[in-house]
């Protein structure tokens, strides 16, 4: 367990009181002494060297839960040294989300790399590898490692979702559309949580977060999900989408126009300010 030095401040002015005791009988007056706090002590023991592989990974993984992430990634390790050949493939990828989560993305995207040499048929350190490109605005190399991912597992919604995400910053919206609703027919909540094995990258552009809420509400509308279409279509307004007025022809809407949520909702919108 790392400790460290215990730090005591002792201000100026009382020093020289005290040393002004013994020639001066003079009383002195002084403002409470500030003192920084000592940095937190480290709680979590190490890895015990006798622990299994697999007792490791299971505390690595509860760390990460609590999101004392430095110590999951030292449990992850430790459990890394104990198991060889495609078994390091998962604890790899783990670390890669772990570091992802802190936002380390060139060493999320080094643990990537060595949990897909390490196993190049799990799809999962694709995906997070592309996440962690993404987020360095590497669309097309994000793109093309969410395509890997999703030829070994077409099952992920999380993929899909991702893909519909590099793909919309690439203002390849119609692309992106198809991606996204692929990721709804496999899991409508999907854009309400992320990936328990991977990690979904999310739109970040404040600019283009109004038309990616209209969008996806036009999918929450086709596939009759009303409740949560009327919630995106009310984000989209509220953050202005300048083509907000498409949704009395989009065909997409249709059914949901019938809807008197439809009506209230268009009630509350804010009239454009004159120029």
């Amino acid at each position: 367990m790392a400790l460290y030095p215990k730090v005591f401040f002792v201000s100026l002015l009382t020093a020289c009181v005290f040393a002004l005791t013994s020639v001066s009988s003079a009383q002195v007056s002084h403002a409470d002494p500030v003192q920084v706090k000592p940095p937190l002590l480290r709680t979590i023991d190490p890895p015990s060297p006798d622990a299994t592989a697999s007792t490791l990974e299971a505390r690595a993984d509860e760390l990460h839960g609590q999101k004392l992430y430095f110590d999951a990634i030292d449990y992850y390790r430790a459990a890394l040294g104990k198991i060889s050949g495609e078994g390091q493939a998962k604890i790899y990828n783990k670390i890669c989300r772990t570091q992802l989560v802190m936002t380390r993305w060139r060493d999320g995207q080094k643990s990537c790399r060595q949990a897909i040499k390490a196993d190049r048929k799990m799809p999962d350190p694709y995906n997070n590898l592309g996440v962690a490109y993404y987020e360095e605005k590497r669309y097309g190399a994000a793109i093309k490692q969410y395509h890997k991912a999703i030829e070994l597992d077409d099952s992920a919604a999380s993929f899909y979702s991702n893909l519909g995400a590099a793909l919309f910053a690439k203002k390849d919206f119609e692309k992106s559309a198809k991606a996204y609703q692929r990721a709804l027919e496999l899991d409508p909540d999907v854009f309400e949580r992320s990936s328990r094995q991977g990690v979904q990258a999310q739109v970040p552009s404040p600019e283009d977060r109004a038309r990616y809420d209209y969008t996806v509400a036009k999918l929450y509308a086709k596939m009759g999900f009303s409740e949560r279409s009327l919630e995106y279509l009310r984000k989209a307004m509220e953050e202005g989408y300048k083509d907000f007025k498409n949704v009395y022809k989009d065909e997409e809407f249709a059914e949901l126009r019938k809807d008197k949520r439809f009506t209230e909702l268009m009630a509350m919108k804010t009239p454009a300010l004159p120029e």
